[in-house]
């Protein structure tokens, strides 16, 4: 199994506000509303911090492509 660094082992309680349809379907799927809910966060914590570590590559990988275009640009269909 792979460490989460994130996880501490311990829950808590907190207060969701979420569309009333959404709850009623998840529900009705017999979905777990904390799960899916701390599964999203942990991603989208995941994506910051990815972001973050490669701030750099991707403003120079920005900057190239402002200044060059992009390499197949002439082949695109849009």
């Amino acid at each position: 199994m792979k460490h989460d660094p994130i996880a501490s082992g311990k829950r808590k309680s907190v207060n969701l506000t979420m569309d009333t349809g959404i709850v009623a379907a998840a529900r009705e799927a017999g979905i777990n509303l904390s799960q899916v809910s701390e599964a999203a966060v942990r991603e989208d914590i995941s994506d910051a911090r990815w972001k973050e570590e490669n701030r750099d590559w991707i403003e120079q990988n920005n900057r190239w492509i402002e200044e060059n275009s992009l390499p197949l640009e002439k082949y695109r269909l849009f």
